[in-house]
């Protein structure tokens, strides 16, 4: 069985807290990931989530690393066309820009399902097509 790795990074500040965009992109990233998971096992396709958590140090060298998505090892906006920008965060990220993502002229602070399930499915069909070229 092949594996497509889904992996996500934000900050959580020494209280154990993230901001909120970074707390709902996780949910938006769960959801994703069980529906992903759910639909590719029938294709041979396992799919594993990995959270990773930013230290205050790192997150202040580069705020955009926090809040950032990799769908088999690459970047997600790479699978879906979308470009990164930043916006004023709040709560843990202090004073910071924190990353966004754009796509058709639409900026998102928090991650949608849709954008992590198209990228996943585009990961899988090249997982697939791999697959087949192998024999």
């Amino acid at each position: 069985m092949k594996t497509l790795t889904i992996r996500w990074q934000r900050l959580v500040n020494e209280s154990g807290q993230t901001c909120t965009r970074c707390a709902d992109t996780g949910s938006t990233v769960e959801n994703a990931y069980n529906k992903l998971k759910k639909s590719l096992v029938e294709l041979g396709i396992e799919v594993e989530l990995k959270k990773e958590i930013l230290d205050f140090s790192i997150f202040t060298d580069d705020p955009l690393q926090s809040n950032r998505i990799w769908i088999a090892g690459r970047p997600l906006e790479e699978w879906i066309g979308a470009s990164v920008g930043k916006t004023q965060c709040c709560d843990a990220c202090g004073e910071s820009e924190c990353r966004t993502i754009s796509i058709d002229q639409k900026t998102f602070e928090i991650i949608p399902e849709e954008m992590i399930i198209q990228a996943g499915l585009l990961a899988a069909a090249e997982l697939l097509k791999n697959g087949f070229q192998d024999k």
